[in-house]
């Protein structure tokens, strides 16, 4: 079972001539932080309108963590899991790539799991060639390093051993866990307006420079926007895709140059973004 094995921002860059987007078909989507769980039947909702329209338009969709509010493991999937499987599957074998790459509130998601929707888990931080852009692809929390407690936290979760021993012990114990640590989120996010909830800008451009990238995407924060750097002399840009809670966020990269090939979208709940 593959599970998130990165601690820091520092560790190697992934870049694969196999995650190559080809330009012929146009549209690639990204979202992050969908927090889907059985308490919250509206971003349910919101999802699967999401993977019945504007997800079968794209060649390719990526998932930059926290797809669920929690993960305990593969063997504690049950209908509600199972349920979004079926819809990640049916849109897999449409045509639709999928990748998926680990957030905070899921990092003990496995390969059985991806298997079973069909989609490919990658490393992070991950570059592709998106239409011709270096573009680095990653959750965000390990940039947000202003935070230390919640780095020694991820560095500890991210400890191959340490995921082994979790996974090892009883559904109840596991779940109490996820409980525990979904408490202590809500205390964190509770001080969201605070610097130490963001990215360190000079975490990002560290990135930058080590990647090679043009272009960065991530989640985490729940800051939807797009930033732009100056690294080494030359511009960047940094696209942060918002949370599910109230609304969905998705980005929108189109192959070419147009002033409209990237788009940050934000989609109600009972509309259809022009993608």
């Amino acid at each position: 079972m593959r599970r998130r094995t990165d601690s820091s921002i520092d560790s190697r860059i992934n870049t694969t001539a196999d995650i190559t987007i080809d330009d012929a078909r146009r549209k690639t989507l990204f979202i992050s932080d969908l927090h889907l769980g059985p308490s919250r039947p509206d971003i349910t909702d919101r999802f699967k309108t999401f993977l019945a329209g504007p997800a079968r338009e794209a060649e390719a969709i990526y998932i930059l963590g926290d797809l669920f509010e929690a993960w305990i493991g593969d063997d504690a999937v049950g209908e509600f899991e199972r349920a979004i499987a079926v819809g990640l599957r049916a849109l897999a074998e449409n045509g639709t790539r999928l990748a998926f790459i680990h957030g905070n509130r899921d990092f003990l998601l496995g390969g059985d799991f991806c298997r079973r929707c069909g989609m490919e888990m990658l490393d992070q931080p991950r570059v592709i060639e998106l239409y011709g852009t270096p573009t680095v692809l990653l959750h965000g929390d390990q940039l947000c390093t202003l935070d230390h407690s919640y780095q020694r936290y991820r560095a500890r979760v991210s400890q191959p051993e340490w995921q082994r021993r979790m996974l090892s012990r009883p559904l109840w114990f596991r779940r109490s866990v996820a409980a525990l640590l979904r408490g202590a989120s809500r205390l964190r996010n509770s001080k969201a307006d605070s610097p130490a909830m963001d990215v360190v800008r000079d975490d990002v451009e560290a990135l930058f420079r080590e990647s090679g990238a043009k272009r960065m995407i991530h989640g985490h924060t729940h800051r939807p926007f797009r930033h732009a750097h100056r690294v080494n002399g030359k511009n960047r840009e940094r696209i942060v895709l918002g949370d599910w809670y109230s609304q969905g966020s998705l980005l929108t990269v189109r192959a070419g140059t147009s002033a409209d090939s990237v788009q940050l979208h934000a989609l109600a709940n009972d509309a259809k973004p022009d993608i």
